[in-house]
């Protein structure tokens, strides 16, 4: 027996409200000019708001009113200051990215997983764990008791690499300081977890583990709480800690970045290929360098689980998928101003480009 564990935030955690700003501000650019070249940042504490990076766009961005946007819609009333230090570019990254054929921003290793243990093709736990939070950010909309700031977390017990039961769920949100923590037990329970583990029914028992706030009290919250800054949650981005995954983030950065592209397209192959069968479980590692249109190295691991020869799941993967980064951008569509969406409740399993099945 073993036990994984996994986490999911929500968008009033610092941390994920920057994500969320970086992504609305590349979202901006690219709605403009989807020729873009985007990593513009940010940090949060109390009411104080640091955006920083490189922009080499035509777009016009009013950066202060985006971010005010977005703080307003996860329930901030105070006016925050903001301070911008925003440059293009380096010119030596951008001729190195703009050639005769679009290349690599950066070097990097980046990988992408997918396993047949949920219909997401996704690990169990951090599929639930995102639904919890998604669940969360319905409910607390509809009340003025609980507020934007929150966090999931779900165990599942295995029994070798079969899914066994729903071990634990723990959720803590933040709240008004008029509710007693019964209350909240019985109303995140009642409307925000049930609702979600009813649909796996089998997979969880009356030894189900249910902790709701054990911090007793969360009526501080958001950036007056904690710090956030972007990129600090990929974890939470990707597998929740099942499989692998690269140095760097994916929010703030148009499709150049290979952290972000090249790690979609990983994620893309993988799933096709547990999704045909060809394996139960599947990971692809891509490895880039600056200036170079396509990776440097493709490694396909299954695990033992692959169902035919690994030599005839590379031919399936080379006469199918295509890595230059033109065609990643391309076949993926990410010149579209599609990112906001992915900056919280993860970039993997959801209803993304490169989540579809190829013929």
């Amino acid at each position: 027996m073993k036990l994984i564990t996994s986490e999911s935030v929500n968008i009033g955690h610092p941390d994920k409200t920057c994500d969320t700003i970086a992504d609305a501000f590349l979202d901006e650019a690219l709605r403009q000019d989807p020729n873009s070249q985007m990593a513009v940042e940010c940090a949060i504490k109390n009411d104080k708001l640091f955006i920083y990076g490189e922009a080499t766009t035509k777009a016009h961005i009013d950066y202060d009113e985006i971010a005010r946007s977005v703080l307003r819609e996860i329930g901030y009333s105070c006016e925050f200051q903001i301070t911008k230090e925003i440059s293009e570019q380096s010119p030596d990254i951008n001729q190195a990215v703009e050639r005769q054929e679009i290349c690599a921003n950066d070097q990097g290793i980046v990988y992408g997983y997918a396993s047949n243990e949920s219909k997401e093709y996704m690990p169990l736990p951090i599929v639930i764990a995102h639904k919890l939070m998604m669940k969360y950010e319905q409910f607390r909309k509809r009340t003025k008791r609980f507020f934007a700031d929150a966090k999931s977390q779900v165990t599942i017990e295995y029994d070798t690499k079969k899914t066994r039961r729903i071990k634990t769920v723990l959720l803590s949100v933040s709240h008004s300081d008029i509710l007693t923590n019964e209350e909240i037990r019985s109303t995140i329970l009642n409307n925000v977890v049930y609702p979600v583990i009813r649909e796996y029914e089998g997979l969880y028992d009356e030894n189900t583990e249910f902790i709701i706030n054990p911090s007793g009290k969360f009526t501080i919250w958001g950036s007056f709480s904690d710090s956030g800054c972007v990129g600090r949650k990929i974890i939470v981005d990707s597998y929740g800690g099942v499989g692998r995954v690269g140095g760097g983030c994916f929010s703030s950065k148009n499709a150049t970045k290979v952290d972000r592209s090249g790690a979609y397209y990983a994620r893309y192959v993988a799933k096709n290929i547990v999704a045909h069968d060809l394996a139960e479980e599947c990971e692809i590692q891509l490895s880039f360098a600056i200036g170079k249109s396509e990776p440097i190295s493709i490694n396909i691991e299954c695990f033992g689980t692959n169902k035919v020869d690994m030599a005839k799941i590379e031919d399936y993967v080379r006469k199918n998928f295509d890595f230059r980064l033109k065609n990643i951008i391309s076949e993926l569509d990410l010149l579209k101003p599609i990112y906001r969406k992915t900056a919280c409740y993860g970039h993997f399993g959801r209803d993304f480009a490169w989540e579809k099945i190829k013929d």
